[in-house]
C-alpha cells in the first residue's frame, strides 16, 4: 500500500499543505479577491449553464462546466475535515450552500420566461439529470480522486478542467431551479439528488487523497475529526440509498420492457408481416407500438400473455398507427 502510494503521490510533487489550505479557503488570505471571483465566475457559470439547458445544448452545459469554481469550497471542506480545521469546514460548507441557493434561483427565474408550450419532458439535458444510479457516484467518486491527486501533486494540476468537465455541479442545479419553476418537483428532486451525491463523493475522495498526502498531521484544538467522518459516511449512505433504488427500479423497467417486448412479438407475428416497432414501459402504462399489414389480433391475448411477467395493474396500450391507439386492457385485471 505503501509503495502504491509512492506512486501515485510521490512526496517531492505533493504540494505543501498550507499552500493547498490557501487555494481552498475562499475566506482567508486575499479574501476580496477570492470571494469576488468565486461569485463572478460562478454566476456567469449559472447562466451558461441554464441557458444550455433550457436550449437543449451539450456544448454549452459543458461551458459552463469548466469555468464553475463551486468545486473549491466542495474540496475545502475535504482539506478542513482532514487538517481538523472545523472553521474551514464551517466556511466551505456556507460557500457551497450558497452557491447552491445562486444556481438554483438562476433556473427558477429562467424558467418563469419559458413559453407556456415549453415541455421539460423531451429535453436531454434535464432528462439526464433527473434520475441519478449508482454509476454516477461511481463516476463521481473517480472524479474526486483525479480532482484531488491533481490539487495534491504539483506537476498534474492540468488535469483540473477535464475534472471539472467530468463532474457535474452547476448543471443538475440549473436543472433543479428550471424544474421547480415548472412545477416538476419528481424531476427537480432527482437533478438535486446528483448534485448532492457529487457533493460528497467529492468530499470522501478528496479526504482519502489529503489523508494518504499526509496533510493531517495537523490537528487543531476543539475539533471532532470522527464526528466529520461519521457525517461523510451519513452523507454518502442517504445519496446512495435513493442511488440504489433509482438504479433497481431502471433494470426492473428494462427487464419488463424486454418481456413486454418478446410477448408482443409473438403476439402481432400472427399476422403475416407484421412486427414491434417499439416498446415504452413508464409508471403503470405499456405502450406498444406495432406494424401490421392486416387487422391485428385480439388485444386480450397480449395482455392475458403478460400476467406474472410484469406487475399487475398495469395498462397495456396498443399503437398500431393513426387513429388506432387503444387500450388492451388492465394486466391481472
Amino acid at each position: 500500500m505503501s509503495s502504491l502510494r509512492q506512486h501515485v503521490l510521490p512526496a517531492h510533487q505533493v504540494r505543501d499543505a498550507d499552500d493547498l489550505v490557501d487555494r481552498l479557503d475562499l475566506l482567508a488570505g486575499d479574501r476580496t479577491s477570492k470571494v469576488s471571483a468565486f461569485w463572478t465566475m460562478l454566476t456567469l457559470a449559472a447562466v451558461i449553464a441554464v441557458a444550455g439547458v433550457l436550449a437543449d445544448s451539450t456544448a454549452t452545459v459543458i461551458g459552463a462546466m469548466i469555468i464553475a469554481p463551486l468545486s473549491v469550497p466542495i474540496m475545502g471542506v475535504a482539506i478542513g475535515v482532514v487538517r481538523g480545521q472545523g472553521g474551514l469546514v464551517g466556511r466551505s460548507l456556507a460557500m457551497v450552500a450558497g452557491g447552491t441557493v445562486l444556481v438554483v434561483l438562476v433556473g427558477y427565474l429562467a424558467s418563469l420566461l419559458l413559453p407556456s408550450t415549453t415541455s421539460l419532458l423531451t429535453n436531454t439535458q434535464v432528462l439526464g439529470r433527473t434520475s441519478p444510479g449508482l454509476l454516477d457516484m461511481v463516476a463521481a467518486l473517480a472524479t474526486g480522486l483525479a480532482g484531488a491527486v491533481g490539487l495534491a501533486r504539483k506537476d498534474v494540476s492540468d488535469v483540473l478542467p477535464g475534472v471539472a468537465i467530468a463532474i457535474s455541479l452547476v448543471p443538475p442545479l440549473g436543472v433543479v431551479g428550471v424544474c421547480l419553476g415548472q412545477g416538476l418537483y419528481a424531476l427537480a428532486l432527482g437533478a438535486f439528488v446528483l448534485f448532492a451525491s457529487n457533493v460528497v463523493a467529492l468530499v470522501l475522495a478528496g479526504t482519502l487523497v489529503f489523508t494518504a498526502c499526509g496533510y493531517g498531521a495537523f490537528t487543531a484544538v476543539g475539533f471532532r475529526r470522527r464526528r466529520a467522518y461519521v457525517a461523510i459516511a451519513a452523507g454518502a449512505l442517504l445519496v446512495v440509498v435513493p442511488l440504489a433504488a433509482n438504479t433497481a427500479g431502471t433494470w426492473l423497467v428494462a427487464v419488463w420492457t424486454h418481456r413486454v417486448q418478446d410477448a408482443a412479438t409473438a403476439w402481432v407475428e400472427q399476422v403475416p408481416g407484421g412486427r414491434v416497432v417499439d416498446v415504452a414501459v413508464q409508471s403503470t402504462t405499456a405502450v406498444v407500438q406495432v406494424e401490421a399489414p392486416g387487422p391485428l389480433p385480439d388485444t386480450a391475448q397480449l395482455v392475458a400473455s403478460l400476467a406474472g411477467q410484469i406487475p399487475d395493474g398495469v395498462e397495456v396500450v396498443v399503437d398500431g398507427g393513426v387513429g388506432q391507439r387503444v387500450s388492451a386492457g388492465v394486466v391481472g385485471g
